[in-house]
């Protein structure tokens, strides 16, 4: 562990002494019509637009974001990846960090971001409105430093997102009301356009000039809901660089696959003949119900890019994207990805485990409430069992940092209290096993303590493809694969050379990933499916960090101006 206590002290100095300047922006969180699929639409967006604003930060800078809701709605941002080194109370996860901003109320979030280079995002946190409020957020080396690859020509955010024809609280409310899936999305987006497969769209199409020979630095972030994405550009390989902001081994693929949550850096050459290509995403949908598919949004979105100088009025090419069921070629490019050893910020994986945990994630029932629209069975969600529910009247980590009782309990089972064959689909046949109750259970952890998860997938109500997202950290993934994890032979499958490093891991459709982090940043982190129909349901936990020994490793008292319930 004495690494990781020195490279935390670093990251303390650098916090107080290297910090390269002050980025200030200000968010207007309030209401916007605009017109999409033939249909005019309220939304609630970021400065008039959709999507929001990128923000451009250099590494060891401070950023300062000044949110006005001027919105019917409460609203939280959370800046996504994001460390937040003894900045917990920024980080945004409604009732987890904070309060909600409510309707007129404004608040200031100021952090440092330190140790990290790449592509992360920003969006929010309450409830399905981060379906349009969310942004790209770009970390440049500092001054003196440069990426681990040639200098692009440029660099090119890529936002993958979708788009409802409803307004999208509704959306969630509905479901919450009849304990049904929410209804899926009428279209895809390429940074906030559907495209011209969509009907009234062809001129509603995100288009990317690019010149003949330069090298261009695509920054991909899936924003989307509830959607894994495949995404192509028509005769044009990609060069991935980093993942989740954190630099990989090249690795050139024609396909990127990428879950809600991810980010993927590649480099792309304009090395084809002057013309015009299409890029495009669609669905990877991999959740079935008794080994029928479940329902999503089977359509296309794409975006062109037309080389400078081009004159023909041809069609563009069209990629030929997988199948979207084609989990083989999805796992290839989850699992083909390295660490770059040796990097700026990269470190090896920790060979001491102090706390090992193995949870089972997936769907789940719940019994109805009374006096709703509900009928039958409420569709919920868990972890080892455990149907989270996010505090009413305090946060979290107001609760862990004020000593508040009554608010969570510290009891959240590290395995499984009853074992069974998790991605067996007789499972089903079993009904009271398909309840799971409803808490607010969460873990404790030491300081600088060694954490390794063996996310194992279910096959209650079905399996699926689950984007785990941790929030505060990053992790080390070191293996994963298909059907029921064996400690006998699947840990002779780790990488503990150079595994990737990322903060959000897409746990195989009836399988499992193994990772590990280093619990250095004390506060309140909630870990959660990035699927946002399975977080309001329950697919979630947290982890409360306890502070180190020393007033630099000790979270500091919240600000005056959070918010208050």
């Amino acid at each position: 562990m004495g690494r990781h206590v020195f490279l935390f002290a670093c990251t303390l100095l650098l916090l107080a002494a290297s910090a390269t300047g002050i980025v200030e922006r200000t968010f207007y969180v309030k209401n916007m019509t605009v017109s999409r699929l033939c249909k005019t639409q309220v939304i609630t967006a970021v400065n008039g637009s959709l999507p929001g604003p990128t923000i451009h930060v250099q590494e060891g800078d401070t950023l300062v974001v000044h949110v006005i809701n001027q919105s019917p709605y409460n609203i939280t941002i959370h800046w996504h990846g994001v460390f937040q080194i003894l900045s917990n109370w920024m980080d945004g996860p409604n009732m987890i960090t904070q309060c909600p901003i409510q309707p007129g109320r404004k608040f200031t979030y100021k952090f440092i971001i330190t140790r990290q280079e790449g592509s992360l995002w920003w969006h929010a946190h309450v409830s399905f409105l981060r379906a349009t409020v969310y942004g790209a957020l770009i970390i440049r080396p500092r001054n003196g430093h440069s990426y681990p690859f040639p200098m692009p020509y440029k660099e090119v955010p890529i936002v993958l997102g979708e788009w409802w024809n409803a307004n999208v609280v509704d959306v969630q409310r509905q479901a919450a009301a009849t304990g049904a899936a929410p209804n899926i999305s009428d279209a895809l987006t390429i940074n906030g356009w559907p495209g011209d497969l969509y009907p009234c769209s062809k001129h509603q199409m995100y288009e990317l000039t690019m010149t003949k020979g330069k090298t261009y630095l695509i920054r991909i972030i899936n924003a989307a809901l509830n959607t894994q994405l495949f995404y192509k550009i028509a005769n044009h390989k990609m060069t991935v660089v980093a993942i989740d902001a954190s630099y990989t081994k090249p690795y050139v693929t024609d396909v990127v696959v990428t879950g809600p949550g991810q980010t993927v850096d590649v480099l792309v050459t304009a090395d084809q003949p002057v013309g015009s290509y299409y890029m495009a995403a669609r669905a990877y949908a991999s959740a079935t119900v008794n080994g029928q598919l479940v329902g999503f949004d089977n359509t296309t979105t794409r975006g062109v890019i037309v080389y400078d100088g081009s004159r023909s009025p041809a069609t563009p090419l069209m990629p030929a994207l997988p199948a979207y069921n084609d989990t083989p070629t999805a796992h290839k490019f989850y699992s083909s990805l390295k660490a770059l050893v040796g990097a700026r910020f990269w470190e090896p994986v920790p060979l001491k485990v102090d706390y090992e945990m193995f949870v089972t994630i997936g769907l789940a029932l719940s019994a109805c409430p009374a006096n709703t629209s509900c009928t039958g069975p409420k569709l919920s969600a868990s972890m080892n069992n455990e149907s989270f529910v996010e505090p009413t009247s305090i946060s979290l980590l107001q609760a862990f940092y004020q000593h508040v009782n009554g608010v969570y309990t510290t009891n959240f089972p590290a395995k499984p209290v009853v074992k069974f064959d998790y991605t067996n689909n007789s499972i089903n046949n079993n009904l009271p096993k398909l309840f799971a109750p409803k808490s607010t259970k969460v873990t404790q952890l030491k300081f600088n303590s060694t954490v390794e998860i063996i996310f194992q997938n279910t096959d209650i109500l079905g399996p699926e493809n689950h984007p785990m997202h941790l929030h505060g950290f990053d992790f080390f993934i070191l293996a994963q694969g298909f059907g029921n994890y064996n400690p006998k032979t699947d840990r002779k499958k780790f990488n503990y050379i150079d595994p990737q490093i990322r903060n959000t891991v897409a746990v195989p459709v009836g399988g499992w990933a193994a990772i590990r982090f280093v619990a250095n940043n004390p506060g309140a982190w909630v870990l959660h499916c990035h699927l946002d129909m399975h977080l309001p349901i329950g697919l979630a936990t947290a982890f409360l960090v306890e502070n180190g020994p020393t007033p630099d490793t000790t979270l500091p008292s919240p600000p005056a101006d959070l918010p208050k319930c």
